[in-house]
């Protein structure tokens, strides 16, 4: 560990826990963007408005069994957090909190969520997030972390879940353009992660994880990160295609999608690592932009044409 790290960890360590460090066990920024589209997912669902209800208890129930995998994820990797800069100051790294409490409050988090979905929503939306925090908690953060170059494409299916997840909790059913937001996510998520493990390859290869970078070399992730990002683009059409939605998001999905394009062929073509980076905060932006619209136009134009030629 640097000496830099190493000052880190005594500092930190200095202090006792506080509600900030629960509340960063959460991964709060992670999880408020999953919110984002578990609340379009809900609202996508339906023509008019959901009831209020659903959307605070069903938004709620997500929010806390997310932050439930979150904590499992920090007990976890706490000692791979420790050979990571962006990661070495959080709370179970540090030792702010035990294992104990941290173990104990994942558990509550998780059981409340649970509960909240099972008794205010339904069991398909409670049962379908249960899945979730055990794919992303135990079957990525356990196995497919350290086990395989390809963990961010196997496991990204746990991180797809929301806008699927808001969707169920109004409508009670799975239907198709539900699944349609989640395949956008499930694309969208291998250059999103793959361009910050470009810029972090040292620190991945430090941490003996996997990455792709780490075990196939830069060139070869900034050729996949290119590939996915042209399938993120067309998958991004379909809601169009299929008639969910009409010509304002055609118009966004395309702007956003040359954008992302753009950010990969230049990282593709440049030694600066810092395009990593920068193509990995477009990528945030991009999906946040791209659900806003899809409100947007679900609200403020006329159903899509296609969806009455396909009988939908």
């Amino acid at each position: 560990m640097s000496s830099t790290a190493t000052e880190v960890l005594k500092v930190a360590t200095s202090r006792s826990s506080t509600w900030r460090d629960y509340l960063e066990l959460c991964k709060p920024r992670v999880v408020a963007l999953m919110i984002l589209t578990s609340v379009i997912g809900m609202l996508l669902a339906v023509p008019g408005m959901v009831p209020w209800d659903v959307m605070i208890l069903g938004n709620l129930g997500i929010a806390l069994c997310a932050g439930s995998a979150a904590t499992v994820n920090h007990l976890v990797d706490r000692q791979i957090d420790q050979k990571m800069r962006r990661t070495l100051n959080r709370p179970i790294a540090t030792g702010r909190l035990g294992l104990v409490p941290a173990s104990l409050f994942a558990l509550l988090t998780g059981i409340l969520g649970m509960t909240i979905l099972l008794v205010f929503i339904n069991p398909l939306t409670a049962w379908l997030t249960l899945a979730s925090l055990l794919g992303y908690a135990v079957v990525y953060t356990l196995f497919l972390k350290r086990a395989t170059p390809q963990n961010i494409v196997i496991g990204g299916i746990a991180g797809a879940a929301p806008p699927l997840l808001g969707w169920t909790a109004v409508t009670g059913e799975m239907g198709g353009h539900g699944l349609l937001l989640v395949l956008i996510i499930f694309a969208w998520t291998p250059p999103h992660f793959w361009a910050l493990a470009v810029y972090r390859k040292e620190e991945y290869a430090k941490a003996d994880i996997p990455m792709l970078p780490v075990t196939h070399g830069e060139r070869y992730t900034k050729i996949h990160i290119v590939l996915y990002t042209l399938i993120l683009f067309a998958v991004s059409l379909l809601p169009y295609a299929t008639g969910m939605l009409n010509w304002l998001y055609l118009i966004g999905a395309v702007t956003l999608g040359g954008g992302f394009l753009y950010w990969a062929v230049r990282l593709l073509y440049s030694d600066d690592r810092r395009l990593g980076m920068e193509t990995f905060k477009y990528s945030i932006i991009y999906l946040m932009a791209l659900f806003i619209i899809m409100l947007l136009d679900h609200y403020l134009l006329p159903p899509n044409p296609l969806m009455n030629m396909q009988g939908l």
